[in-house]
């Protein structure tokens, strides 16, 4: 079977790409979900022609944002009940002690970091509800976050696909697809790492 990422994400379109960016953003379904690497691969294909490169980019910042404030709507509307809440398959509460950890370690500006860590991504707005974080304060994060993370990665695949010879694209993008998630990643593994550490 020919797997061709690429027009998986041609098939999917605009819709499918803001759709899971709005899932993994604010939903608590959308921690499994693949942000970074799938907002690089878009971008890369945008710079095959594609996509609209700026279409792509301004839908999935406002769906980021988006996110992230029904996020925190469920925080601060459901807040310690989430806490009592049995685990299931779709939910486990040591993903939200995990991001309140995360949380305490590095305040507010947790909501521009965790967007760039799995799982983390997905509960910070959630924990920031939970705490009742000012709103103001937590949308302006939200904004920057937002911004920097779907501009930044996005930009990042287009720019390379530009960058590459057209007979050479197929031949670097999965590694380069396969790069991207094990940075993305990295930040999970190494706060395991140091939990691990910390509880001998």
């Amino acid at each position: 079977m020919h797997f061709d990422l690429p027009e998986i994400i041609k098939s999917l379109g605009y819709f499918g790409v803001w759709g899971i960016i709005f899932a993994e953003s604010g939903l608590l379904i959308g921690f499994f979900l693949p942000g970074d690497s799938l907002l690089f691969t878009a971008g890369f294909v945008a710079s095959q022609h594609l996509l609209n490169i700026w279409i792509l980019i301004i839908g999935a910042f406002i769906c980021a944002v988006l996110g992230d404030n029904v996020g925190y709507a469920t925080g601060f509307r459901f807040g310690r009940k989430l806490f009592s809440k049995e685990d299931s398959w779709l939910f486990h509460k040591k993903h939200i002690v995990k991001t309140q950890k995360f949380y305490n370690k590095h305040g507010k500006k947790t909501i521009v970091l965790a967007r760039f860590v799995p799982i983390v991504r997905t509960f910070a707005p959630i924990v920031a509800g939970v705490g009742s974080m000012h709103y103001r304060t937590f949308m302006s994060y939200n904004l920057v976050g937002g911004f920097i993370w779907t501009f930044g990665i996005t930009c990042l695949g287009f720019f390379l696909g530009k960058s590459l010879p057209p007979e050479q694209v197929d031949k670097y993008l999965l590694p380069i697809i396969g790069l991207i998630i094990v940075v993305s990643l990295l930040p999970s593994i190494f706060h395991v790492i140091q939990e691990s550490k910390a509880n001998k």
